[in-house]
């Protein structure tokens, strides 16, 4: 038994939640010739014994999931098996042999977008006949956390509604989506890497949508160098803000924006959710997103392979090969209704026209009203029920004494404590309560009114 990262907490509770397939991360290997279906499944089994996270389930104990051996070991199948993953039973990852190509499927949840090119290297040296050196152990590492909350709580604002052509953004949960796969040059900027002129530009385009201070969500790795030949999720979503100025010159704009990148990435190995008191868990931190890694350079193999779906309302998913930049754009069919019409704003806007100054062609998106939040005035009677959730919050949190309007955030509490809570007031007191309900109420006075009604 494991206890399990911060971030497999916040996927293993959005997985509950319902997220389609968007936590599935597929790849195909095509070998060009004749497999030895003996030899590969050999190799499988050894990639999974030298990975023993890809052989893993998520048992949940008083509320908290915790890493234990799956039912059974992945293996090599000579049929591909569609459906979502069980994280209860496992295993996490599925390897299906048709003719001469393997797919391969891992869940966000043990793996991440550099674990394939582990998983890649690793899996043909097996095949090949190599023995692989043993991994070192990993190190224990601190977690910066109060460093995180100080910067974050000048900074963090829900993201708003993003204006788009043809509609506007919201969901930031997951869904059935489509996408467009294209090629993209990015121009070079002095002091600029091709990924921050990039994200400059996708900025720009949102900003000449109507959108005042756009904000995109951004998979930062959180690797060691003792960490570069594992597999696991070592990646972490943390938001990028940026207040454009109308005529400001894009060269300008995109220095400011490296510099706030930089800042983000000294918390990048924070959760945002364990920074920010009262963050609800959603599949997305913004409903824009952006994933970016190097690598890739082997063509017999398909890395951005679609699984389907979408993490809120579009991302943007780049891989930096040598040969060139490969973009695919997962998005909503429902609230992205003009995708092409993104791509061809991004493109233009990293065209010859780079240096044309930032403008907004839209009218920016009035702010939605604040929601009211039920139960934090409410008087609570002295019962029975009071006193067994007020003795559970007490225990979880470690304080005492807890008053039925204190506010559990104010409290110290996140994700974590509430799915602790959860669990021991169903187990002891018989009463279930969802976790969107107890976000939106989040003192004891709130949960026994979610309860009685």
């Amino acid at each position: 038994m494991t206890e399990v990262s911060p971030a497999q907490h916040g996927i293993w509770i959005n997985e509950r939640a319902g997220a389609w397939s968007a936590y599935h991360l597929p790849l195909v290997i095509r070998f060009g010739a004749p497999v030895d279906e003996g030899a590969l499944a050999k190799a499988v089994a050894a990639l999974v014994e030298r990975h023993p996270l890809l052989g893993a389930a998520f048992e949940e104990r008083d509320g908290l999931p915790v890493l234990v051996p799956a039912a059974e070991p992945p293996f090599l199948s000579l049929e591909e098996v569609e459906g979502p993953f069980d994280l209860a039973t496992g295993p996490l990852v599925r390897f299906a042999l048709t003719g001469d190509e393997l797919r391969v499927e891992a869940h966000h949840a043990v793996f991440d977008g550099q674990s394939k090119e582990v998983l890649v290297a690793d899996l043909m040296a097996l095949y090949s006949g190599e023995v692989l050196p043993p991994l070192a152990p990993l190190a224990s590492r601190e977690t910066p956390l109060e460093e995180a909350r100080a910067f974050w709580a000048s900074r963090w604002r829900a993201p708003e509604d993003v204006v788009v052509p043809g509609g506007v953004l919201r969901s930031r949960s997951a869904g059935p989506g489509r996408v467009l796969e294209f090629a993209l040059d990015v121009p070079a900027i002095a002091g600029l890497t091709r990924f921050e002129v990039l994200l400059a530009a996708l900025h720009a385009v949102l900003f000449s949508y109507g959108n005042a201070a756009p904000v995109t969500a951004i998979d930062l790795s959180t690797r060691t160098p003792a960490e570069e030949g594992r597999i696991g999720p070592f990646v972490n979503e943390l938001p990028v803000f940026s207040r454009p100025a109308e005529g400001a010159p894009f060269a300008e704009f995109a220095a400011a924006l490296r510099a706030e990148l930089r800042e983000v990435y000294r918390h990048r190995r924070v959760p945002l959710a364990r920074a920010v008191a009262g963050l609800r868990p959603h599949a997305a931190l913004a409903p824009v997103s952006v994933s970016y890694r190097r690598g890739g350079a082997d063509d017999t193999v398909e890395w951005l392979a679609f699984n389907q779906a979408v993490r809120g309302a579009l991302q943007l998913q780049l891989l930096d090969r040598p040969t060139g930049l490969i973009a695919s754009l997962r998005y909503d069919p429902v609230e992205v209704t003009d995708p092409e019409r993104i791509v061809a704003d991004l493109r233009d806007r990293l065209s010859g026209e780079l240096s044309r100054p930032l403008s907004t062609t839209r009218a920016p998106l009035a702010l939605a009203p604040a929601p009211v939040v039920a139960g934090r005035d409410r008087p609570v009677e002295g019962d029975s029920l009071l006193a067994g959730i007020t003795a559970i919050w007490e225990e979880v949190l470690q304080l005492s004494p807890i008053e039925p309007h204190d506010d559990i955030f104010d409290l110290g509490g996140h994700s974590l404590t509430i799915t602790q809570i959860i669990a021991r007031m169903r187990k002891r007191l018989d009463v279930e309560v969802d976790l969107d309900d107890f976000f939106d109420n989040p003192t004891i006075a709130g949960v026994i009114g979610v309860i009685r009604q």
